[in-house]
């Protein structure tokens, strides 16, 4: 049987419920940063005069570095042996287990644990570093502490760009152009069919590109365009999120649906559902698959509908003081190259002031009334 998103959901629900309750994602993630950075201001205190020449030291270790990564990835993280037991069980059980194509975002900060390294791990890192430190430091000081120095850089490079891959889509740093190429690279090596062949590589794609690894497909055209709603609601997130997560009422307080055919109440993942729409002044029909539901937090779905074009739609629920705040995310595209035209002279402007209108529309019906 395939691994699907109900899969990881279902593993991601036991996952956290054997995390221990002491852990604090925040401290894990605090430690580590610190605890790299003052061994890298340790390092840097002991450089003095560096001639220009010693300085490519530094590209040459991240090189090797990278080299190494790669090498740890593929033979210890996707292949069983004796030897990396621990660390295959970690990643290929664990963490290929709670992330999969199509559910690759965190949820919340103490998913941390299953993206970030031990925390002791940097600390047993940087020891045979500091051997080696202090080997090189009897031939040339500043050699050993940019040697030492550019092996722990690419640690904590490794830790921050793999946890920015593991980033909502909506994050500011998910838009950076070097971070979404890497996000969508990770992302299909987490496909359950590329997993153990293509994209180790996780700060670059050098070493994919060396070994012949390297495997890229471009983005669905529903990622082309994003639009984002927030709205903050006197109701508790499960009120909020059941209701909009039930299509049966969408047209009740969404101007361009017309008619739902499918059941009523909140659907969950593995759910389909159709719908007649007028959105952007022109009628239409899509074909709707529920792709995640998690009640009070985050429900998803994506659709397919005339003239090539793609959706994938995102309700969250963030909880705050007195209610909660509501963020609506709409992310289309159209296979059909006149209707990328039309979109970007006329659509997307009518598409944005029917969103606003959603919003508003939703708040007047539950804070007006309780739903249905």
């Amino acid at each position: 049987m395939a691994y699907n998103n109900d899969n990881a959901q279902a593993f991601r629900t036991r996952y956290r419920a054997a995390i221990h309750p002491l852990y604090n994602p925040w401290l894990h993630a605090a430690f580590v940063l610190l605890y790299g950075l003052t061994c890298l201001v340790l390092l840097a205190s002991t450089l003095h005069a560096v001639p220009a020449w010693q300085w490519l030291v530094v590209p040459l270790t991240l090189v090797f570095f990278s080299w190494g990564e790669y090498q740890v990835h593929k033979r210890l993280g996707h292949r069983k042996t004796r030897f990396g037991q621990l660390f295959y069980k970690r990643h290929t059980g664990d963490h290929h287990s709670f992330f999969v194509e199509g559910l690759m975002r965190y949820d919340m900060p103490r998913d941390w644990r299953v993206i970030l390294f031990p925390a002791w791990l940097i600390v047993l890192y940087s020891l045979p570093l500091l051997a080696v430190w202090w080997l090189l430091a009897q031939l040339d000081g500043n050699l050993a502490a940019l040697v030492a120095g550019s092996m722990l850089l690419g640690y904590m490079s490794y830790e921050v760009v793999h946890a920015c891959e593991h980033l909502p889509t909506e994050h500011p740093l998910s838009r950076l152009p070097w971070i979404r190429q890497m996000r969508r690279l990770h992302t299909l090596h987490h496909r359950r069919d590329l997993m153990h062949s293509r994209n180790f590589g996780i700060v670059h794609p050098l070493m994919d590109w060396l070994y012949g690894t390297l495997h890229w497909e471009p983005e669905a055209n529903h990622e082309q365009n994003c639009q984002q709603h927030r709205l903050r609601l006197s109701r508790s997130a499960d009120e909020v999120l059941s209701y909009a997560a039930a299509p049966a009422n969408w047209p009740q307080w969404h101007p361009s649906s017309l008619r739902i055919y499918g059941r009523e109440g909140a659907l969950a993942a593995g759910e389909v559902f159709a719908e007649d729409i007028h959105a952007g002044g022109r009628a239409g029909h899509l074909r709707w698959d529920v792709l995640d539901y998690q009640p009070g937090r985050r429900w998803q779905a994506s659709a397919r509908g005339d003239h090539g074009l793609a959706l994938l739609l995102t309700y969250e629920c963030v909880a705050v003081e007195g209610g909660c705040e509501f963020i609506r995310t709409l992310q289309y595209g159209f296979d059909n190259a006149l209707m990328r035209l039309a979109n970007s002279l006329l659509l997307s402007r009518r598409i944005e002031r029917e969103s606003q209108a959603s919003m508003q529309a939703l708040q007047a019906v539950l804070e007006g009334s309780a739903p249905a």
